[in-house]
């Protein structure tokens, strides 16, 4: 026997209060039951981790004196921060385009109809998932080069206590969470998955490549300053006397920041 429940005729519903703890929560829900989510995400560890150590072994294999005398361990191992930036850009670019692709950023307007929060759950939710598993991703790639450079190159393994290689292992997750953070500004701003992506792969890949075409006077003042060179200067352990390490993160964020800054603006004016 079915039993049904009905309100009586009159009674007023009483919608719950939107607080930013729901909206983290809902945020939350929606990142995590997404399929791209994991995806994107195995596929920046996998890449990381994976291809960081089988790079770890094909580099030290047969090193010139030359190359000996450049080698870092640290660095090899963790050198696949380049595909898993990627990954991890295109997984932020789908956390405000997804929606728009489906519609569903109506409905999650119609839920939130103050738009700053929606932003700020988006961005606290994405920072905190990417950069926790980016720091656990980042120290297995590590550990993982280091224990290939052990078993047949002793000589060239490093150690976290080594000067600058905390810094680096570190780095490498919050410079790759920047990147993510870059690609929910876009998403947020130019509304579409493959424009947004077009942007974030001109942002880290073609704007440094054009850079290096610069007249050399020039390059020494601009280069350092674009975007992912700033941000790369974290991942060296020997730090580059253009750009120290915190600051070129610094700066990497402040432009990630800046572009956050104009999507809350568009948000505000723009209609879903």
């Amino acid at each position: 026997m079915t039993t049904i429940l009905t309100r009586p005729l009159g009674a007023t519903v009483h919608p719950g209060k939107v607080t930013l703890l729901r909206v983290l929560r809902s945020e939350w829900i929606k990142l995590r039951t997404v399929r791209s989510t994991s995806i994107t995400l195995l596929t920046a560890v996998a890449a990381m981790v994976g291809l960081g150590m089988l790079v770890t072994h094909l580099r030290a294999g047969d090193l010139s004196a030359r190359e000996l005398a450049h080698f870092n361990g640290a660095e090899v191992s963790l050198s696949m921060y380049r595909p898993a930036q990627l990954a991890i850009g295109v997984l932020g670019v789908l956390m405000f385009t997804g929606e728009y692709s489906t519609g569903m950023i109506r409905a999650t307007l119609t839920a939130v109809p103050r738009r700053l929060p929606m932003l700020a759950a988006k961005t606290a939710v994405f920072t905190g998932v990417v950069l926790v598993l980016m720091t656990a991703a980042s120290f297995a790639a590590f550990s993982g080069g280091q224990a290939v450079l052990s078993s047949a190159h002793t000589h060239l393994s490093t150690h976290l206590s080594d000067p600058g290689v905390t810094r680096v292992v570190f780095g490498t997750a919050l410079y790759l969470t920047v990147v993510g953070l870059l690609g929910v500004a876009l998403g947020a701003i130019i509304r579409s998955s493959e424009g947004a992506i077009a942007a974030l792969v001109g942002i880290l890949l073609i704007l440094p490549g054009l850079g290096a075409l610069l007249p050399a006077d020039w390059a020494q003042h601009v280069n350092p300053y674009l975007p992912s060179n700033a941000g790369q200067a974290m991942l060296s352990v020997v730090p580059d006397p253009a750009m120290a390490p915190w600051t070129g993160l610094s700066l990497f964020a402040g432009y990630a920041a800046a572009l956050l800054g104009v999507a809350a603006w568009l948000l505000k004016r723009r209609d879903a």
